[in-house]
């Protein structure tokens, strides 16, 4: 599988990745850590001791990739991790 890039990372694993959140909701902006797992409505992100459960659908999330910053609005991955890659390689 090809190296995750800006052109391609919603055809990858999310899990895993850095990632840094913001959402009007004032209890999930501004967590960091990392993506541990990812469900159709959330991703898990485990920052230093805490575990945090964000809904997808209101917020933005921004991943690290090397030292790029690619952001993604939630709303466009609310579904399953498996089908959201089958989706995004048929286009």
């Amino acid at each position: 599988m090809s190296p995750i890039t800006r052109n391609n990372i919603l055809r990858h694993e999310l899990i895993g990745l850095k990632v840094n959140v913001s959402s009007s909701h004032s209890g999930y902006s501004g967590i960091k850590g990392k993506v541990i797992n990812e469900t159709k409505n959330t991703l898990l992100i485990s920052s230093d001791t805490k575990k945090k459960r964000i809904p997808k659908n209101i917020a933005e999330f921004y991943f690290t990739l090397q030292d790029e910053l690619i952001k993604i609005d939630g709303r466009e991955i609310v579904c399953r991790p498996v089908e959201r890659i089958k989706m995004v390689r048929k286009k």
